[in-house]
């Protein structure tokens, strides 16, 4: 019996040295070393401390701040422990009454505004997560923030162009605008 136990052993540890510490070492060495942003993270740092990832979105609610799709993640928004989608079909009452009090928040915080609302600024993503939205979403969001930071529309608009990532590679994706990083360049704006 031991005849057959040492080889299933030795090949158990074998495969564990390989699979569990050299290949995660080699990857994890690899990686600082062709792109060490993405492998920390995507951490934006100010002032010497982390304040987000590019990655990952985040819950701005404030009018004074460019708001991000909606995320469906539990207990918080953007948890990205609990990853996931609501799951939720367009004909789901459940989705219905979701959309209906996003649009409302939404014409709630900018009664003036007459543009049609983005579709991403009122419906979550799969991931839950997503850290951007379309530019569209961005300009319409523009009319509540000049009148809570007083600031000139075109500056707005300008800044908006200056962060909207255009698709990846020339064909796939569409445009985006990451929503932490216009954000902070928002804040940047005296």
């Amino acid at each position: 019996m031991l005849k057959e136990i040492r080889p299933a052993i030795s090949l158990f540890l074998l495969l564990t040295l390989v699979t569990g510490v050299i290949y995660p070492l080699a990857v994890t060495g690899i990686s600082q070393a062709l792109m060490p942003f993405q492998a920390n993270g995507s951490l934006i740092i100010r002032n010497g401390k982390p304040i987000g990832s590019s990655l990952i979105g985040q819950n701005f609610s404030d009018p004074k701040y460019f708001w991000g799709r909606p995320s469906a993640t539990s207990p918080m928004p953007y948890n990205g422990i609990a990853s996931a989608g609501s799951n939720l079909g367009p004909t789901n009452p459940a989705q219905i009454d979701a959309v209906s009090a996003r649009v409302k928040a939404l014409k709630d915080a900018d009664p003036g505004n007459d543009l049609p609302i983005p579709v991403d600024l009122v419906t979550a993503s799969a991931s839950g997560l997503d850290p951007e939205i379309s530019p569209a979403a961005a300009l319409y969001q523009i009319s509540r923030i000049t009148k809570a930071r007083n600031i000139d529309k075109a500056k707005l608009e300008q800044l908006v162009d200056e962060h909207t990532k255009g698709r990846q590679f020339g064909f796939l994706g569409e445009p985006r605008v990451n929503v932490l990083e216009l954000n902070l360049a928002l804040d940047s704006i005296r």
